[in-house]
């Protein structure tokens, strides 16, 4: 098997398209932003991406059925005549090695290239440690005017952290895109990090639907919010009782389970 295989599935022709990158990372936030426009706006499968930079795993479903891990690349025509085409890259990893997400995202660059995108989004989480209500989306680009842009919808620009980096492939993919010549912004919606985070991906996919004019209704993300804030306020309360427990009963408790 080569390094990276890509199992095209149709043929298409693309008008200025935009990519949108949303792997998995912290609190899954890129990775339910970009499923999630996938599905609302209904883009269609062009190819799939296997690699051996890949875990060396299959996933089975509720039938039985395996199926290799992969990323795999939607494109979705813009339906308005202010839209442009979007091509969305997903995927069940990053990954494993930093010579694998080189080469996986060298690669995806090269395929999109030839589809004549130019701007390119990625969408990540970044944690914070504790419970964030209501989620800042921060910024990375590779131009100050992005910067000026994304200002204007709110989001926030600087140093994210002492060093000044961002790992993975979201930050990837804008540094190996300038030597493409694309230009783009990574989005990164402030997470807890413990929890799969629909809000945080809600306040990234808002400012990509605002900045490209897309039509997107929220609704079905914020049900998952309200439905991980339930698990969340559970847990808090466990801890609570947990913590106004005498030390002694809990010494019993723990002697008696051991």
């Amino acid at each position: 098997m080569e390094d990276v295989v890509i199992r095209l599935t149709e043929k298409v022709q693309l008008n200025d398209p935009v990519f949108v990158e949303g792997l998995p990372g912290v609190g899954n936030v890129g990775k339910l932003a970009a499923d999630y426009l996938r599905e609302k706006l209904q883009a269609k499968l062009l190819a799939t991406i296997y690699s051996k930079f890949l875990p060396p795993q299959v996933y089975v479903n509720e039938e039985g059925i395996v199926r290799l891990v992969a990323h795999e690349l939607y494109y979705a025509k813009g339906k308005g005549p202010k839209q442009r085409d979007l091509l969305i890259l997903g995927g069940d990893y990053q990954g494993i090695s930093p010579e694998g997400q080189y080469e996986l995202t060298h690669r995806v660059l090269e395929l999109v290239h030839g589809y004549g995108v130019k701007e390119l989004y990625t969408l990540a989480g970044f944690a914070q440690g504790h419970v964030v209500e209501t989620p800042k989306v921060l910024g990375a680009a590779t131009s100050m005017e992005r910067v000026e842009l994304l200002k204007k919808h709110g989001v926030v620009f600087s140093r994210t952290d002492p060093g000044g980096g961002l790992i993975g492939a979201s930050g990837l993919f804008l540094g190996l895109g300038r030597t493409f010549g694309m230009e783009g912004v990574c989005l990164m919606g402030e997470t807890s990090g413990y929890f799969v985070d629909p809000r945080s991906a809600e306040a990234v996919l808002k400012v990509v639907t605002q900045v490209l004019d897309l039509q997107v209704d929220f609704s079905d993300l914020e049900a998952k919010a309200k439905e991980i804030d339930r698990i969340a306020q559970k847990i808090h309360e466990a801890e609570s009782r947990s913590s106004d427990t005498p030390t002694g009963e809990r010494r019993d408790d723990l002697g008696y389970i051991g």
